[in-house]
């Protein structure tokens, strides 16, 4: 096993990591503002792909293209929010409900179980093929961190405004949000919406970075998120104590998530077992804050700190 065959795989697993950043920034902020476990992101992740390759290949502009994914990705939050909000269905039967939809439904709009496009006669954003391009600012790994900046710069002025703090508030204590006038089930629905706005997005760019779309795309779709903010937020939780900084720390944790995946293929682990290497990898990291707190924190002495 030589050590260049990791490196020069070192990219493309970086760029992967960064394009997955995206979507679990969507994950976040359902999993961690909102308190909310939601399942629709394995289905609007290849609604976001399908919705984004099918707008280019019948001659739409890539970034109209991805407005409409986006877009698509909103709606299948806004149908997760309705049936949680509205009908009184646990969020995450919602989430299961709304991602079994979609099944149906990214089938209807690629009109089979896959769709491919060429990067030589579609102008995409992000291809694997530019990955060894002369020109830099085509690299994906360029491309996509300047997607992750300005996307956690928007999202940083959004949950500053009033809007923003009240679905924070919402998450963090619904009923005293509830008590101070804020309307909670429509900051649910608005929030999942954003969420799954946000992994559409990062479907639509995976989809044109491997050059196809495929309804199994997105299966798997919340371990990956869930991991990279456990991921990040234990690796960076001391470090980064600002709301950006923590939204970044998400996205390195997507990042690490790839590179060990990369790590642990090249040493030639049997690629059916990367579920498994996943859900292990997600469990030591869940488990971390619960290790720290048991067996490494300072036994306090009986009758407080000691202090006079």
């Amino acid at each position: 096993m030589a050590i260049s065959s990791l490196l020069n795989a070192l990219p493309g697993a970086v760029s992967q990591g960064l394009i997955w950043g995206i979507m679990a920034i969507g994950v976040w902020i359902t999993f961690r503002i909102l308190s909310i476990s939601d399942l629709t992101v394995d289905g609007s992740f290849a609604t976001g792909g399908a919705t984004c390759i099918m707008m280019m290949v019948t001659g739409h502009n890539v970034w109209v293209s991805l407005i409409v994914a986006i877009l698509a990705g909103a709606a299948a939050g806004l149908a997760t929010g309705l049936l949680h909000t509205f009908m009184g269905i646990p969020a995450i039967l919602s989430g299961i409900l709304t991602q079994i939809a979609l099944w149906s439904v990214n089938l209807k709009i690629m009109g089979k179980a896959n769709q491919s496009i060429n990067v030589d006669k579609y102008s995409l954003l992000v291809s694997m093929r530019f990955l060894k391009n002369a020109n830099p600012l085509k690299n994906p790994l360029f491309v996509v961190a300047i997607f992750i900046i300005v996307l956690i710069a928007l999202l940083y002025w959004f949950f500053g405004r009033e809007i923003g703090a009240s679905i924070r508030a919402t998450g963090c204590n619904e009923a005293m949000a509830r008590a101070q006038g804020i309307n909670t089930n429509f900051n649910k629905v608005f929030g999942l919406m954003l969420a799954n706005g946000l992994v559409a997005l990062s479907g639509a760019l995976l989809a044109q970075y491997q050059g196809f779309a495929d309804i199994n795309m997105g299966r798997g779709a919340i371990v990956i998120g869930l991991a990279a903010v456990v991921i990040g937020e234990a690796l960076f939780e001391r470090i980064f104590k600002n709301f950006a900084l923590r939204m970044l720390g998400v996205a390195l944790g997507s990042i690490i998530y790839y590179l060990v995946l990369q790590f642990i293929m090249w040493l030639g682990v049997d690629t059916d077992l990367l579920k498994l290497f996943s859900a292990i990898l997600v469990a030591v990291f869940l488990a971390v804050p619960y290790w720290k707190g048991k067996y490494f924190a300072k036994p306090v002495k009986a009758g407080g700190n000691g202090n006079a």
